[in-house]
């Protein structure tokens, strides 16, 4: 991989934040719902967005 400017770097990182608050939240909906289909929902949504975390973490790897 080519090397990234700090600017960059610095957009993934806050990328990478914003994916885990993203994460952290809808795994809270999750667990608080009682509705199963919302629950379930939240639980694909928290999971596409941990993969766009991990997606971006090997970037940087």
């Amino acid at each position: 991989m080519a090397n990234l400017s700090s600017k960059e770097l610095s957009a993934i990182e806050d990328q990478l934040g914003m994916e885990q608050i993203l994460i952290k939240k809808y795994k809270m909906y999750a667990q608080q719902s009682t509705d199963p289909q919302l629950k379930t929902c939240c639980e694909q949504i928290a999971s596409k967005h941990q993969n766009h975390f991990n997606a971006l973490i090997n970037q940087l790897n």
